[in-house]
């Protein structure tokens, strides 16, 4: 078996490696790390174990018999003292030099990076991501807290001397922390959507309460195992878990500012929450996406069409990015859907902890009930091409298993084509020409990311110029939608997708967690 340490990287776009020695090792250590499963873990409040509130009991969808682990719903007095312990931690924490921050964060991923298998498997069998996805997520949680602590390096601590009135004047302009945030995240990305924001906000100089899905409480318990391993100070971050923790953490007083994660709802309602009182606090928020994708008559097919069914089915379309639309030039429709059909009818479902599976189950029971919704509606008002049910037989009896589904032929304004739906569920639209569906596309009021198929030089242009969506991707085969990585493409959301027009992954994600300042001196002539 390979040694753990010589396994090959896994991102979202290298999908064509050797991936071989690393399928030999998971085999061997998934059964183990699934034996271990099922212990207590506490909150995390100021650097100590934290029991006060209700316990709780996480189950994996891929065999909902198997306990995850048993962990504590914060009551409203453990939310109020993790507040209190960021807030006592934030003096000491933001007076820090910022090289030293830095330093400190560096530390707390490489600690990550030292136990990447470990929160991988956590995430595989708590979300039921497939074993490349997971992995992949956790290189990405890496590079995420390093790249951030790059961007500070860059910008030396966000410094900047600006003009001078007069030869004795000295001003500078810097930016500073806001204070404390509570940063709260969704179930399928457990460990680099966090590690995306708790890297931000701590560099920059806060301090945070951390509040992850329920569902992927195991994640956040290892995180902040990493933390506590790297040295970070006790209280600058804290771990609140459970379903009521979120609304208590939301409205505890002391929060300072916001770090999202999740739906439009939840998104909107903390921007609403931030402008009560007597000011606005900030709220870094991502929320969702309909994420279309093009494929003009000039696309090679083949790509367009292992892209599509890529970022579609892909972590069962549990992602904000997920393509779930797509419009295709009339001339091309027939073959386009026949690659398509072809390519999704040989994913593999199953348990992600087989090396072969593609989709793994969905998350929860409230997501079965979302699927069947929508194939409902899709066989009354357009036709399934593909799936369209439930898998309960045999080895998918104890878990949340559904096909991967293609519908076609509803009708343009149809609410399939429109809300996001977080499942495997695509639908492939016919368009006269490619300038009609991004016209169609952006439409939904979510601007995520969209993709197109098309060799052209003037229809690219048009659609990178006209494409209402933070992330754009031409011609990708990894992935219509799907795929962005720190340093190499931001992820921005555009109207309903987010609040601010800036977006995680790219230079302007530090600042969001500031503030700005001025300082003048007048020195003795």
């Amino acid at each position: 078996m390979a040694d753990k340490q010589a396994l090959p990287r896994v991102t979202y776009s290298n999908v064509a490696a050797d991936f071989g020695p690393l399928h030999d090792w998971l085999d061997v250590e998934l059964p183990k790390f699934r034996a271990n499963l099922g212990g207590a873990c506490p909150n995390l409040i100021a650097g100590a174990a934290d029991r006060d509130g209700t316990e709780f009991t996480v189950t994996s969808p891929i065999d909902r018999s198997l306990v995850i682990g048993r962990f504590v719903d914060a009551g409203d007095a453990a939310v109020k003292r993790a507040v209190a312990a960021a807030h006592a931690a934030l003096p000491g924490w933001s007076a820090r030099p910022w090289p030293e921050r830095v330093a400190l964060l560096r530390r707390f991923a490489s600690e990550v990076a030292a136990r990447k298998y470990e929160l991988s498997m956590a995430a595989l069998f708590e979300v039921g991501k497939s074993r490349l996805e997971a992995v992949g997520e956790a290189e990405e949680a890496v590079d995420l807290v390093n790249y951030y602590c790059d961007e500070m390096e860059r910008n030396q601590g966000f410094v900047r001397a600006m003009a001078r009135a007069v030869p004795q004047e000295e001003t500078r302009c810097l930016l500073r922390p806001v204070g404390v945030f509570a940063v709260i995240s969704p179930f399928n990305f457990p460990v680099a959507l966090p590690c995306n924001l708790i890297g931000a906000c701590l560099v920059s100089g806060n301090t945070a309460v951390f509040k992850p899905s329920p569902g992927s409480s195991l994640t956040g318990k290892l995180l902040m195992d990493c933390a506590l391993s790297a040295g970070l100070p006790a209280g600058v971050l804290n771990l609140v878990c459970g379903e009521s923790a979120g609304p208590r953490l939301a409205e505890a007083p002391g929060i300072d500012g916001f770090a999202f994660t999740g739906s439009h709802e939840v998104g909107m309602q903390l921007a609403r929450l931030a402008l009560t009182g007597p000011y606005s606090r900030p709220v870094i928020a991502e929320m969702g996406g309909k994420n279309p994708a093009y494929v003009a008559a000039s696309a090679d097919l083949e790509v367009a069409a292992e892209g599509l069914m890529r970022s579609a089915f892909g972590l069962q379309g549990e992602k904000c990015s997920a393509c779930s639309v797509a419009y295709v030039e009339e001339t091309v429709y027939d073959a386009l859907l026949d690659l398509l059909v072809k390519k999704a009818q040989a994913l593999v479902v199953g348990s992600p902890e087989n090396r072969a599976t593609f989709v793994g189950p969905l998350i929860d029971a409230a997501a079965l009930e979302r699927f069947h919704k929508a194939c409902e509606a899709a066989n009354r008002d357009g036709r399934v091409v593909l799936g369209g049910r439930r898998l309960q037989e045999g080895a998918y009896a104890a878990g949340n298993f559904v096909a991967p589904t293609i519908v076609v032929d509803l009708p343009e304004d149809h609410w399939l084509n429109f809300e996001e739906l977080f499942l495997p569920f695509l639908s492939v639209q016919r368009c006269r020409t490619l300038a009609e569906g991004i016209a169609r596309g952006n439409r939904v009021q979510y601007g995520l990311t969209a993709g197109v198929y098309a060799q052209h030089p003037e229809e690219l242009e048009f659609f990178f110029d006209n494409a209402q969506a933070g992330a754009l991707y031409a011609n990708r085969r990894s992935g219509a939608t799907t795929g962005a990585w720190p340093g190499y493409q931001t992820f921005c959301g555009w109207k309903g997708s987010g609040v601010d027009g800036k977006g995680g992954l790219g230079p302007y994600h530090l600042p969001r967690f500031m503030r700005e300042q001025s300082h003048t001196i007048m020195h003795r002539g």
